[in-house]
């Protein structure tokens, strides 16, 4: 048995059953990343005393006989996620040394299930991309294709659950940063709706806009680690009681709309991106999905098109704010300076990669003063327009 390759509800059965403990699955993903990561880099660092500690406690806790489903089954972190004394770069030089002093509500939420955490995967820097390029560590490479790209932002999470060097994994969402890998390395990824899941923990890219989610091999298993990680945080103001719906009936009875205007924008115009062989795809699942029982009614978003641009600014204005914080003098890298502004110029000059330099400056020049009002309240406006349409 290949207990890398493993999906939860598998290992669950597994270690329920007592045919393998948590400590030899934790081996075999650890034997997998040594054997694999050298061409993928997936893993910024892999986490190995803090595994098998955690192992060794869930094989007492199985024993015992009070278990979940997530208990002793191993798992990979992106790295913009805090836990507790370990280091967390979000893949940026100007945090290289940074450890967290805390655990996220997620990870204090897998830790009580009696998960195990393999160590904090690659990503973009400061989730800032969609292809694993902009990381400072290195770009992640795609299992399937080394040749190719593994997406991004959390490109990493995506890789590792692809490559079996994780069961699963945790990523956060922006504008994609779960989905665009998941789908690029041949994975299941969820980004929850806002608020369904704490963001206490998470390095902040765009406040209104950032949500932590799973990485798995199937459906199912998302199911069983979005269960675990959802729920109000009263340290996360934003956050709420989601009422899960724990179907087993399928897609049957469900509604699906399919809006019309991603597949041909008004006036004939295409929309951007989507090639044949994706759009035949979408289709091909969507027929899936109505044999399946679904009722699928084509529906009209009208506002789409001005989607991109909105995120676009929202996003970037507020990653201007909240990378500020980053000014070498309360923590972040910190070189020599004659003055303040020095210090400003050659933390952050030095400490920031380009997309991440070129996301603040947009994000300020749309903040600043006599251009507020044409381009970020604009957006605002533009996404409540969007909103409606949903």
């Amino acid at each position: 048995m290949d207990l890398a390759s493993l999906t939860i509800k598998q290992a669950h059965e597994g270690l329920k059953k007592k045919e393998f403990s948590s400590v030899d699955l934790t081996k075999a993903y650890l034997s997998q990343i040594k054997k694999s990561d050298k061409d993928l880099n997936a893993f910024l660092f892999v986490t190995e005393k803090l595994a098998m500690a955690q192992a060794e406690e869930a094989d007492k806790k199985i024993t015992s006989g009070k278990f979940g489903e997530l208990t002793g089954v191993p798992c990979a972190i992106k790295d913009a996620i805090l836990v507790e004394g370990q280091k967390c770069t979000s893949a940026s030089k100007i945090l290289e040394n940074y450890t967290a002093p805390y655990d996220a509500t997620v990870i204090k939420k897998l830790k009580a299930e009696g998960a195990v955490i393999l160590g904090k995967t690659n990503l973009d820097e400061f989730a800032m991309g969609g292809s694993g390029e902009n990381s400072a560590y290195g770009a992640t490479k795609n299992p399937h294709d080394k040749t190719r790209v593994a997406g991004g932002s959390s490109s990493g999470s995506a890789a590792a659950v692809a490559a079996n060097q994780a069961c699963y994994s945790l990523g956060s969402d922006t504008g994609g940063s779960i989905r665009l890998p998941s789908s690029f390395c041949g994975v299941v990824g969820l980004k929850p709706t806002y608020g369904a899941v704490s963001r206490y923990g998470l390095i902040a890219f765009g406040s209104s806009l950032d949500q932590i989610g799973p990485i798995a091999k199937n459906v199912e298993d998302i199911k069983i680690v979005f269960k675990v990680i959802s729920g109000r945080d009263k340290m996360d103001a934003t956050s709420v009681d989601y009422n899960f719906k724990d179907s087993e009936t399928g897609l049957k009875g469900l509604k699906i709309g399919v809006p019309k205007e991603y597949f041909a924008m008004p006036a004939g115009r295409q929309v951007k991106g989507i090639e044949p062989e994706v759009e035949k795809i979408i289709r091909n699942a969507i027929k899936k999905s109505e044999d399946a029982g679904a009722e699928i009614e084509e529906i009209s978003l009208p506002s789409s098109e001005y989607a991109l641009a909105c995120y676009y600014i929202i996003a970037t204005s507020e990653a201007s704010a909240n990378l500020a914080r980053f000014d070498g003098i309360r923590y972040g890298l910190s070189e020599p300076a004659k003055n303040l502004l020095d210090v400003y110029l050659k933390s952050k000059g030095h400490g920031f990669g380009a997309e991440v330099k070129r996301r603040i400056m947009i994000g300020t020049y749309s903040l600043s003063s006599g251009y507020y009002d044409a381009y970020y309240k604009k957006a605002q406006e533009v996404r409540q327009l969007i909103k409606n349409d949903f």
